[in-house]
């Protein structure tokens, strides 16, 4: 787990996205534009609920 920011791999080079910090205690995320704006913080289990429900939609997607 790194606790670097970082962008998917899915975005590209554009700017138009967010970037993660996955961290032990849960990920903040923030916009890649304002960065400057400050980010959100999520805990363990909402960052895994997240996830789970992103993996959810896109195997209903296909």
């Amino acid at each position: 787990m790194s606790a670097e920011w970082h962008k998917s791999t899915y975005s590209g080079g554009s700017n138009d996205c967010v970037e993660i910090r996955e961290k032990p205690d849960g990920a903040d995320v923030r916009d890649t534009r304002h960065r400057a704006a400050g980010h959100l913080s999520f805990s363990p289990a909402e960052w895994c609920g997240f996830l789970r429900g992103l993996r959810g939609s896109r195997s209903r997607l296909q």
